[in-house]
């Protein structure tokens, strides 16, 4: 019977994320991971190694899935708003990825796939500095600051959801106030880059 490595990959890849995103990369174990899995702990090691370089995976892939799903809009930038509220509708059908996010920064270093996740950043805050000098974007906030609190409004949400109940009464759940809350996060992109 031959095996079916993609698929036991991607199963174990799957147990991770959702170990590492309850508990963090300290908090969990491999062997808990793959009995998540229903797969052998010594397959999960000779597929990913040690735990740190399976946190960096699962991070890594989880940030290329975001990238993947929420493009850049057609308009560019005129749109910064839905752009922002297109993140946030991300965030909130996958909330893995904030948690592993907030589990990496608790964790110092290492940050996984640092130079890439950089360079991504760093294009990010070129395609804001050029969209400012066209005018399309405000220019009274740095590229740099903006791309992030641009990022932070769509998720913030989703990483302190006892402080969002604790204001709204909700869990976010209901349909109602998950369209409330992305229409805060449009409006406030867009009041915080459009030029005014």
């Amino acid at each position: 019977m031959a095996w079916d490595t993609e698929g036991t990959r991607r199963r174990l890849q799957e147990a991770a994320t959702i170990e590492f995103a309850e508990r963090g990369p300290d908090g969990t174990t491999m062997a808990r991971i793959a009995e998540r899995a229903g797969i052998n702990k010594e397959r999960l090691y000779k597929y990913f190694g040690d735990k740190q370089a399976l946190f960096e995976t699962v991070l890594s892939g989880e940030l290329e899935k975001l990238a993947a799903a929420v493009q850049p809009l057609a308009g560019g930038f005129e749109d910064i708003g839905e752009f922002a509220g297109r993140t946030f509708d991300y965030h909130a059908a996958h909330p893995e990825l904030v948690r592993l996010l907030l589990w990496e920064g608790l964790a110092g270093d290492p940050v996984a796939d640092q130079a890439r996740r950089t360079a991504h950043y760093q294009d990010k805050a070129r395609a804001y500095a050029a969209a400012q000098r066209a005018g399309t974007l405000d220019d009274d906030l740095d590229p740099d600051h903006l791309v992030f609190l641009i990022i932070a409004l769509a998720a913030w949400w989703l990483a302190v959801p006892q402080l969002a109940f604790m204001l709204t009464g909700s869990d976010g759940s209901d349909a109602d106030e998950h369209a409330r809350r992305r229409a805060c996060v449009v409006r406030a992109a867009e009041r915080l880059a459009r030029p005014r």
